[in-house]
């Protein structure tokens, strides 16, 4: 029976899906795990526990789904903002944003079953948002408290196709408010607020008689009041449907996607952004549709090298003819490049490349430019585990900095990230559960379900990635908005760590009773106090009490954080070990500002690592953070998998650098 040490030396593969487990020929093997929860994967192969989340505040009506939305203007002008049925809040440093000591707040057109149909872009202080059932708008920032939302009100157009029936308009008169008169059946009560251009005037019009008259108000006087059969409708309306998407490409605002023309993109003026007056003008606006054998619903618009128009059959790119030129109303090029389709869910961009959802919500593709065949590639970016995303994907949001990880929102609720660097070949996938539950009995969920996610700059060294929760307190549906702590992979003061989720902090004076509790009325909670771990607590009244006094506490939700290698390989004197018994007589964790792991054969069978001496006091922190080797005795029989499992279930810090498991291997 040969002896031997392997190395599993980094897990930058993240967790592989079952697919892969006969794979041991397959060069990212050994660098992938089997589960990886609540563990984030660095770029350079560790595996960290992942920080809580810090309660901030509930949401207007926790009744209802609540959608996220980042607004930056600069790296220190950030905010959150909560869309919910019909109204709009703010946050920005960590916290809500209060106007007279409650939630400021204004008023929107959408409602809950259009929140995540939202789709926007943003310059300066000004956000574009469209939807298909509302006009355009535009979300304006001028303080903290100061933020108006308008509709859109366009210089000029844009407009249909010039009409070539018979039918004539008539107006009542040459200006301010006319009557229009369509000479065969025509307008509809959802034409209010649509733009009508004949006779070198235009009006919008502003409230509906009948099929064939509508009142106007004119924005450039008619020549006269002839019946004419040359005459033009606006693009947007309820009767067409409003624009769904919308992005910035060489200076202009680029909308797309209504429902009578789910295949045409609108181009504004060159440096105009609210002027969709067309013509052939290198500066002016222009109409394009999309030719194709089949309907492709525009979905998203991005902009890199080239626009990128994402539809339900297809990704296209949009340029000039010429390889470094602007695109014109005489020049602009629309070529496809793949037909993989993408989802109702707005795409992501990352470095020089666009991760969206495939039309089936499943896979996530990665929309790149590839010199070798000078197009662009879309390769899948869950080849590697394809049951980390199967439950479909509702909502994404990318985190830059520090790890650079894509965040997807499961319809389950689970949290998928996606450790993203393409430069190194890093393409590591882990879940994550919140802390708490929702539902009783059988069919509760066993962890908080994440709804909506949103990352915005934060501090230099790290975005802040916001989350809505929603979970079962005290018998109720509650909805918070957390964020979570900051992370410090070199952090080595326990009084700062932050490993419970939904958490309050506690500073201050020695005490016994933490209050402000309330959103956490009836949990059993985890307590860090003063740094060391404390026993449980049950939150009554909105407080706890603890059994020692502490000048510094973090109380919240305890979650788990489980990594699980993949099948030994290695040790076999004669070929593969996969199918030999075998037993793991020992294992070596190569850790980093460690406190408190757990590790053995399965989640059954766990041998907790001591990090403390008899002489150390059991109610202060660990004195020093383990950053070196922890060998253990495995107490594990023979058996043909090898698995090894690593646990921490307290709220301290783990980082596994390396595991050195000592395997004997049978070839009988």
């Amino acid at each position: 029976m040969p002896r031997t040490t392997l190395a599993l030396t980094s897990f930058v593969s993240g967790e592989l899906g079952a697919k892969l487990d006969g794979r041991t020929d397959f060069n990212k093997y050994n660098t992938g795990a089997k589960t990886l929860e609540n563990f984030l994967i660095h770029p350079q192969g560790a595996a960290t526990r992942r920080v809580g989340t810090q309660f901030i505040a509930e949401v207007k009506n926790s009744a209802a789904k609540t959608r996220l939305i980042p607004f930056e203007f600069s790296t220190i002008q950030t905010y959150v903002l909560e869309f919910g049925n019909q109204y709009m809040r703010v946050y920005k440093d960590k916290g809500q944003v209060l106007d007279s000591g409650s939630a400021f707040e204004i008023s929107t057109p959408y409602l809950t079953a259009e929140l995540f149909e939202i789709k926007f872009a943003q310059s300066a202080d000004v956000m574009y948002i469209t939807h298909p059932n509302h006009a355009a708008r535009k979300l304006s920032r001028t303080g903290h408290t100061s933020w108006t939302l308008t509709e859109i009100d366009f210089t000029d157009g844009p407009y249909l196709s010039q009409n070539t029936t018979a039918t004539t308009l008539t107006p009542s008169g040459t200006s301010g408010s006319v009557n229009i008169t369509a000479s065969a059946s025509l307008f509809a009560a959802t034409d209010v607020g649509r733009l009508v251009s004949f006779s070198n005037g235009r009006a919008k019009i502003t409230g509906f008689t009948s099929a064939t008259v509508v009142a106007a108000t004119t924005q450039d006087d008619f020549d006269n009041t002839n019946a004419v059969s040359t005459w033009k409708l606006g693009a947007f309306s309820g009767t067409t449907g409003h624009p769904s998407c919308v992005s910035f490409f060489e200076q202009r605002l680029v909308f797309a996607g209504t429902s009578s023309e789910p295949q045409t993109l609108y181009f504004s003026k060159a440096g105009d952004y609210e002027n969709m007056t067309s013509g052939t003008n290198a500066d002016d606006a222009m109409v394009y549709t999309i030719a194709s054998n089949q309907v492709n619903r525009i979905r998203y618009l991005k902009s890199q090298r080239t626009l990128i128009v994402g539809t339900t059959g297809g990704e296209f790119t949009v340029s000039a003819d010429g390889t470094d030129a602007a695109i014109t109303p005489t020049n602009i090029v629309i070529k496809k490049q793949s037909s993989y389709g993408t989802a109702n869910v707005d795409a992501i961009p990352a470095g020089n490349s666009i991760l969206f959802l495939q039309k089936a919500k499943r896979k996530i593709r990665e929309l790149s430019y590839n010199f070798d065949t000078d197009g662009y590639v879309a390769p899948d970016l869950t080849i590697l585990n394809d049951i980390v995303t199967k439950s479909g994907i509702n909502e994404m949001a990318y985190q830059q900095e520090p790890d650079s990880i894509l965040w997807c929102v499961r319809d389950d609720g689970i949290l998928a990230g996606l450790t993203y660097q393409r430069s190194e070949n890093v393409i590591a996938w882990h879940r994550h559960k919140l802390g708490g539950t929702f539902g009783a009995g059988a069919s509760a969920t066993g962890y908080g379900v994440v709804e909506s996610v949103a990352s915005i700059s934060g501090e230099l060294t790290e975005d802040e990635f916001y989350v809505i929760v929603k979970r079962t307190i005290n018998g109720a549906t509650k909805r918070y908005v957390e964020v979570f702590a900051p992370f410090d992979f070199d952090e080595n003061d326990a009084t700062d760590f932050r490993f419970v989720d939904s958490h309050l902090t506690y500073s201050g004076s020695a005490t016994t009773t933490l209050s402000g509790l309330a959103h956490l009325e009836g949990q059993i909670v985890s307590v860090l106090a003063d740094g060391a771990t404390h026993a449980d607590k049950v939150v009554s009244s909105g407080q706890i009490t603890l059994d020692r006094s502490t000048t510094k506490a973090v109380v919240g939700l305890a979650y788990d954080s489980v990594l699980q290698t993949m099948r030994i390989e290695g040790g076999a004197a004669e070929g593969t070990s996969q199918g030999k018994t075998k037993r793991i007589s020992k294992v070596v964790l190569r850790l980093f500002e460690t406190v408190g792991v757990k590790v053995g054969p399965s989640l059954t069978s766990l041998e907790t690592i001591p990090f403390r001496t008899t002489s150390s006091q059991m109610d202060n922190p660990v004195d020093t953070l383990l950053a070196g080797d922890k060998e253990i005795e495995f107490r594990d029989d023979y058996n043909t998998d090898g698995f090894i499992f690593v646990k921490q279930d307290q709220p301290l810090p783990l980082s596994v650098l390396a595991i050195y498991p000592t395997v004997v291997t049978s070839d009988g």
